[in-house]
């Protein structure tokens, strides 16, 4: 069942966040440990008005357990999600010309991430997330979706483009490469 994500459920999305972004994680903690990381985004994800935040999840669930998630906010929201990471990384470094990437325009409904747990993989749960992340977009009334997609992810490139999006520019986050792709609703 796809329900919207509590902050009492980080245990269990916590590693999947990670799964997704992996050292994007590390940037936006501002730490290169790992393991801090994934603290820093149990605490985020845990706050309202965030990137991370619960409040911009779905999560998929079988018995009680949450296999998968889905993280998506509107692009015009962006600056002000990504403000708490910098304030933070401030604060941790002292380096005030902190920028992160703008992964999202203001005129989409973004994907920021989506992830399934390795033992439910292929078994339909990421297309049921992003049916819902479409849905989502359209009772809205967004005209534009979209997502990021590593130029190194040829599986995932090739789902979304089944799915109707198609690659309109190239984004830098993290040291990665990424496709930027939309779809119109």
């Amino acid at each position: 069942m796809i329900r919207a994500a509590q902050p009492q459920d980080f245990e269990q999305v916590v590693p999947l966040i990670h799964d997704a972004i992996g050292s994007i994680a590390n940037t936006l903690a501002g730490t290169t440990d790992s393991q801090e990381a994934l603290q820093v985004v149990g605490e985020f994800f845990q706050q309202p008005g965030n990137r991370l935040s619960y409040e911009n999840t779905i999560v998929y669930e079988i018995d009680g357990q949450v296999v998968g998630f889905l993280l998506a906010y509107h692009g015009s929201q962006s600056d002000a999600l990504d403000q708490p990471f910098i304030e933070r990384i401030i604060a941790k470094t002292g380096n005030k010309d902190v920028t992160l990437a703008k992964e999202a325009r203001d005129d989409e409904y973004y994907l920021d991430s989506v992830a399934v747990s390795n033992t439910h993989q292929g078994q339909g749960i990421g297309k049921k997330l992003m049916r819902a992340f479409e849905e989502a977009g359209r009772a809205k009334k967004y005209a534009k979706l979209s997502l990021l997609v590593d130029f190194e992810n040829e599986n995932a490139h090739r789902l979304y483009v089944k799915m109707g999006y198609h690659e309109d520019g190239e984004l830098m986050v993290s040291g990665y490469h990424f496709r930027h792709m939309i779809k119109f609703c």
